[in-house]
């Protein structure tokens, strides 16, 4: 029997770096991601229903312009919200220390997304609850 398809949000990235997540997160998980350009949009998916999503993957700056540390704190501030998983994904170690500051788990820059270790935390926020 086969992991139940896990959903990701991913909010911001631009056309390609949208393409290359969702490629890395199917061929590696099976994940189907689910892509918004703005903080409201991804708050307004997420309030809509919190459970539909297993983790929120945040741009540091978006394409269409806006702040993944500002939408983070936005989510941990949002008591419906605040269990939800979220990453960054940034190059910036500074921005990664930010975000993980505020409650994100540790996430991953672009230039890591055919890294064994990004798959693997990957792989670690999406798990299915008692076992894979």
């Amino acid at each position: 029997m086969s992991m139940t398809t896990r959903h990701v949000l991913s909010v911001g990235q631009c056309g390609f770096d949208h393409s290359s997540i969702s490629r890395f997160l199917r061929q590696a998980i099976g994940a189907r991601v689910e892509p918004v350009p703005s903080s409201e949009e991804a708050l307004s998916a997420l309030r809509a229903d919190p459970s539909r999503y297993d983790l929120v993957l945040v741009n540091r700056v978006f394409d269409s312009g806006g702040s993944g540390i500002d939408l983070i704190r936005s989510i941990r501030q949002d008591a419906a919200l605040a269990g939800v998983p979220v990453m960054l994904v940034s190059d910036h170690q500074d921005a990664q220390r930010q975000a993980v500051a505020l409650g994100a788990l540790p996430g991953f820059g672009k230039s890591q997304l055919g890294d064994p270790t990004t798959a693997d935390r990957l792989k670690d926020a999406l798990a299915c609850p008692g076992g894979s």
